[in-house]
């Protein structure tokens, strides 16, 4: 597998900060243009699950290690960013919540478990499934994404190897292939850069395909600190012609962007 291959550098261990900054940077730079390559794929992948969230379904990944931290933040990301519910886009970690923080030992190797947790969070055939693996071979992922198929859910997959088993049982796969990892096996590096970028890639143009975004504004965001109600304090007063205040009154009564806009209008 590439993404277990040896790494281009050596003796890493006799380099200066300097030379390991630098050198890991030049690596970084390559995982832009695998994820230029595999723009297609995503493209696809997106465009089978917008109609199907459009009818009212759901967005799930699941992941082991590193892979399934990175669905866990996206998901967890989008009710904030685009206001909607937290169960609409659902990440979910081999060995549960707790191995966000902690390794829990052998829990991707269960390819029973998967499928378990996903009927915990109440999957069904209008919901669509990302697995993400760097390796393409994780026996969890696999194992809930073969139960998904055979449940009619959309199934998708986002790996850092050509022709792994995880692209074959998928039905529309990601491949963004980085190449060795500077440390040699480790994924969190390059492979899971690649794997936020496709992530937010999808997670977003997704939300957009929604209507969470007007022009480039994130209409429907949850006010939950001042950074945040600040933004939506500008975008009301960008979006129709009232002051500070007035801006401030629409918000606090309204609680979004959105409700804030649509409420002036209406009035007007």
């Amino acid at each position: 597998m590439i993404t277990e291959s040896s790494s281009n550098y050596n003796d890493l261990e006799k380099m200066s900060v300097n030379e390991l900054l630098h050198n890991i940077n030049k690596e970084d730079q390559s995982v832009p243009l695998a994820i230029q390559k595999a723009i297609p794929q995503i493209e696809a992948l997106v465009n089978a699950i917008v109609p199907r969230m459009k009818k009212g379904g759901k967005l799930f990944y699941i992941g082991a290690g590193t892979s399934g931290r990175l669905g866990v933040v996206d998901a967890s990301e989008c009710p904030p960013t685009f206001g909607v519910a937290f169960d609409l886009v659902v990440g979910i970690i081999a060995g549960g919540d707790g191995a966000i923080r902690k390794a829990v030992e052998h829990a991707e190797d269960d390819d029973k478990q998967a499928w378990i947790d996903l009927k915990n969070e109440n999957i069904g055939e209008n919901d669509s499934l990302i697995g993400i693996a760097a390796s393409g071979r994780t026996p969890y992922v696999i194992g809930g994404m073969e139960e998904a198929n055979k449940n009619n859910i959309l199934t998708g997959c986002i790996v850092c190897n050509p022709d792994s088993k995880m692209a074959q049982v998928a039905q529309y796969a990601v491949e963004p292939i980085v190449g060795p990892e500077f440390v040699t096996g480790s994924t969190r590096m390059k492979a899971g850069t690649a794997q936020k970028l496709a992530l937010n890639m999808i997670s977003t143009s997704i939300m957009i395909q929604l209507g969470k975004v007007k022009g480039n504004k994130m209409i429907d965001m949850q006010l939950t600190n001042h950074k945040l109600e600040e933004r939506a304090i500008r975008m009301v007063m960008d979006e129709i012609p009232v002051d500070r205040s007035i801006a401030e009154s629409l918000l606090a009564e309204h609680k979004s962007v959105r409700g804030a806009t649509d409420a002036y209008k209406n009035r007007t």
